[in-house]
């Protein structure tokens, strides 16, 4: 749960404020979540940062993919577990409705490695986020998926991948055709991949492979393409799925 008294205090020592260049629209928000101090929680940390806004709150899941229809924002903060319409049911609709493409999920979660974790980012999500994280961490998860990028830790992304294959192998094995749609890569759009399984960002990816970010960025939207990938998560996923990288791979 969101600490308040932790927040206050961030806000009476920095103004309440992070910086942010000037210019920029607001990031447009939607939090879903059946809790109402969980909500308010969110409106109070991300409504003290600039370039920040609030557009609507949903109490379930269909409520929130209703409203995410209706406001179309950047980022919808999603919890897992809701009435009526769980998370993951919510994000696979927001994330599969050719409308809403540019609109992004980032899970709401109690634990660092919630059973459900993986179903939401195989859904589409773009990462997930602590309910009790710290109120930069909070504004900067949103930041980060709003452009494209994937919010997992490498670490958290390992033991998400040791679970998915330890209870579920069959789907494991199988790679949901994940092997099949990996011939149509180039050899340098795999290495990449694998690259992006193992956690590294774009800057580091362009290091390794001695070619600029901006190369990879242009690589990664041809294997997003190929691989009918909605953003870089679902890519992490399709490359366990499919074998191409497998838990404890360095």
């Amino acid at each position: 749960m969101i600490d308040r008294q932790r927040f206050e205090a961030r806000e009476s020592s920095s103004g309440g404020q992070a910086s942010r260049p000037r210019g920029e629209r607001p990031l447009r928000l939607l939090v879903a979540d059946d809790q109402d101090l969980v909500r308010s929680g969110f409106r109070l940390i991300l409504s003290s940062y600039d370039g920040l806004s609030i557009v609507g709150e949903a109490h379930d899941g269909e409520e929130a993919v209703e409203l995410a229809r209706r406001l179309v924002p950047d980022v919808v903060l999603m919890d897992i577990r809701m009435p009526r319409m769980n998370g993951i049911e919510a994000t696979r609709a927001i994330t599969s409705d050719p409308a809403l493409a540019d609109v992004r999920v980032l899970i709401l979660t109690t634990f660092d490695v919630d059973e459900y974790v993986y179903d939401a980012l195989a859904a589409g999500a773009g990462g997930f986020l602590l309910k009790d994280a710290e109120p930069d961490d909070i504004a900067s998860a949103v930041r980060v998926v709003a452009d494209g990028d994937a919010l997992i830790q490498p670490s958290v992304m390992r033991r998400l991948v040791e679970t998915f294959v330890r209870t579920r192998p069959a789907a494991a094995s199988a790679g949901f055709g994940a092997r099949g749609a990996f011939s149509a890569l180039t050899e340098r759009e795999r290495e990449i991949l694998v690259l992006v399984a193992r956690g590294m960002t774009n800057d580091e990816i362009g290091g390794e492979l001695f070619i600029s970010p901006a190369t990879v960025k242009t690589h990664l939207a041809r294997i997003m393409a190929k691989l009918d990938a909605h953003d870089r998560a679902q890519l992490v996923v399709l490359a366990y799925e499919g074998g191409l990288v497998k838990p404890g791979m360095q």
